[in-house]
Parts: C-alpha cells; structure tokens; sequence
C-alpha cells in the first residue's frame, strides 16, 4: 500500500478535476482500473492502466500553472454565456485544457490562475485551507463607517449565510482594499449590495501567496509553485 495512490487523487490531479467531481466520476462508472470498473476508494500504483471516459489517464504528466489578468467582460467557463465570451478566447489553444482556479464574474478583472493539477486546485479554493484574496473594489458611493464595522466585526446576512471580510479604505472613501478569505458565489457584491450599495469596481489583485505584480490586462505568465 506505501507505493499505491488513492485513485480520486489520482484522477484529480491528472485531471484537473475536484475530488468530489473525481468520486462523481468513479460512481457513475466512468474510470475503469485494467479493463475494470473501478470503485469507491479504489488504490491504484504505476503498474496500474487507469481509463477516463475510455481514454488512458497517464501515470505521469507535466503539470502547468498560468497566472492571467482578466479584463472586465469575459467569463471563466469554457463556453460563452450569452454575449459574454470566455476567458479561453485570450489564451492560447495550447492552454485550453488547464481548468481555472475558483472563478471571476464576468464584471470583474483581476488574477485568474490557471492550472491542470487538481491537488493544486483543491489546496486554494477549499475553505479550510483559508487562502486570502485581495481586491480592489470602487462602491456607487462612501462607505458609511458603521456599515464597514458592520461588514468587518459582525458580517452581515447574504441569503446563504453571514459575510465576514476585512476592508481598508485606499484613497477616496468609495475606493476600498477588501481581504476576503471565503469564497461565496459573488459574496462581495452580495455583501455590498444587502446594505444598498452597488459595486462598480472589483478588481482582484492577490490569491494566496500569487499577485498579479506588473502583469498587464489580458496577458498571461506561467509561474512556478
């Protein structure tokens, strides 16, 4: 067993899939192990022929991780939504099969990583690892100080839950540093929005230990980790 893989880690980080989306696979008898139907929990080793979808999965593989700058406009699927192209569009087709890292709403900009290693993945979106990230984000008008103790002390009901995040006023009182270490479907302009204000501005800057530095809008850089 020392020399053996778990087969949904396996499948994600060859992948790029989730462990969830992973075992979703398993069940619904997609993955075979050696001509077999594999099963929940399933051990696998290099000697082992892995099938995804009737295609071999191979033991070893490059992985790449792409950090991109998306401009407002574009969404983080594969496929368009809507007028709304994708992200995929800006890159190159040798790119095509990473999968993106958490999400950015089509009016948002800012840091996209981009990667094929699932474990990678697992390790920045899921909540108990608590990656930070940073935005730039610009309200409709002033922030009230008692709203931000509200938002920063307390958090404030969304629908799905109380929202909870740091901010730091930069300049103009309209124009905030928000530190958000959940990541909630639109869960800042939800937050912004149950108060009465509108997000105009978000901008993401940082995602863990990676920030965009001088990369411009629309371009990519691949980095190391």
């Amino acid at each position: 067993m020392d020399n053996q893989l778990r087969l949904n880690k396996f499948l994600a980080s060859r992948l790029g899939l989730s462990r969830r989306e992973a075992d979703s696979a398993i069940e619904a008898g997609k993955v075979t192990i050696n001509g077999k139907t594999a099963i929940l929990g399933a051990h696998i080793d290099k000697n082992d022929k892995v099938c995804y979808n009737k295609k071999i999965v191979p033991f070893d593989t490059d992985f790449l991780y792409l950090a991109f700058n998306k401009p407002v406009g574009y969404v983080c699927s594969r496929r368009a939504q809507g007028d709304a192209k994708t992200l995929y569009d800006l890159l190159p087709k040798k790119y095509h099969h990473l999968k993106t890292v958490g999400r950015l709403d089509k009016d948002s900009s800012g840091l996209i990583l981009l990667t094929n290693d699932g474990d990678f993945a697992f390790k920045m979106t899921h909540p108990k690892f608590r990656k930070n990230k940073v935005y730039e984000v610009e309200l409709d008008k002033p922030l009230a100080p008692l709203h931000q103790q509200m938002i920063t002390d307390y958090g404030v009901e969304i629908g799905d839950g109380p929202s909870r995040f740091k901010i730091i006023k930069a300049g103009p009182v309209e124009k905030l540093i928000v530190i958000l270490s959940e990541g909630r479907n639109r869960q800042i302009r939800r937050t912004f929005a149950s108060l009465g204000y509108t997000v105009t501005k978000l901008h993401r800057t940082q995602f863990g230990e990676y920030s965009l530095g001088d990369l411009k809008p629309n371009k990519y850089a691949i980095i190391k980790v």
